[in-house]
């Protein structure tokens, strides 16, 4: 046993003896729900804005057949297609306890929308930045993946959401993040060091979502809403219109149909 147990014991090849499969059973044989498929893309909403203004509007529904013990999934349409969105998925060990549930439930596109503080200052806030990778400064990535700095987006997916939303209104970047267990210990030295790495903003999620995703075959792509300077200016924390809800459903319609049309391709 090392000083830094996070790395011992880390069998990646090996499977787990505790399972989604099993964990959605018993939940299901307790709650007396039947077994149903989730909509094929999933969307995760850390904030809980996008559940919220849509369960408000009552153009989101539950899903009577989600099963899981510590979340509401509920669906809405977005564009042609009807999705899957649960709010209030803060954290990486959490988002991934999720999207491990997701995938084994039918999904096939986990899309994580989340807001994100500034570190590298290219425009002011709010934006969107499609991440390409994420550092590790979490914990759950290490149970999927061996230690390496980042945890890498699939290639294709970025690709593809970046020629989407080129000409979209809404400011939308591509770039690296920092994912942290710790958001209030963003001390100077560490919001520092991110920045001569080239990272544009610091989440909670992606580099967990993105480790599990290479692990498993599954298809994730994270979004960082960029909204805030981390308290450090004047009126932080401002999304624009509708909490930014208009703006992250644009954003969010224009990427999901475009990576459904790649999914469609021979």
């Amino acid at each position: 046993m090392s000083l830094i147990p996070l790395l011992d014991n880390k069998l990646l090849s090996s499977q787990s003896v505790f399972t989604p499969a099993s964990l959605l059973r018993e939940a299901r044989r307790q709650k007396r729900i039947a077994a149903a498929a989730v909509p094929a893309v999933c969307i995760l909403d850390p904030d809980g804005d996008l559940a919220l203004r849509l369960r408000r509007a009552g153009e989101a529904k539950p899903f009577a057949g989600w099963p899981c013990y510590h979340t509401e999934l509920d669906t809405f349409r977005l564009g042609s297609r009807e999705v899957g969105l649960i709010g209030r998925v803060v954290g990486a060990s959490f988002a991934v306890l999720i999207a491990e549930e997701l995938f084994a439930s039918g999904c096939r596109l986990l899309v994580n929308l989340t807001s994100a503080g500034q570190i590298t200052s290219i425009a002011a806030p709010p934006y969107f930045v499609v991440i390409d990778r994420a550092l590790r400064d979490e914990g759950t990535s290490y149970h999927y993946a061996a230690p390496s700095e980042f945890a890498e987006a699939d290639p294709a997916l970025v690709a593809t959401a970046a020629a989407a939303v080129a000409a979209l209104a809404q400011r939308v970047v591509v770039g690296s993040n920092w994912t942290t267990d710790a958001p209030f210990r963003e001390t100077e030295p560490a919001i520092e060091a991110a920045r001569n790495r080239g990272i544009l903003a610091v989440e909670m999620e992606a580099a967990a979502l993105y480790a599990f995703a290479r692990a498993k075959g599954a298809n994730a792509l994270c979004i960082a809403h960029v909204t805030n300077t981390m308290g450090q200016a004047g009126a932080d924390f401002e999304k624009g219109e509708a909490d930014g809800t208009s703006d992250a459903l644009a954003v969010l319609e224009c990427v999901v149909e475009a990576l459904q049309r790649s999914f469609a391709q021979p």
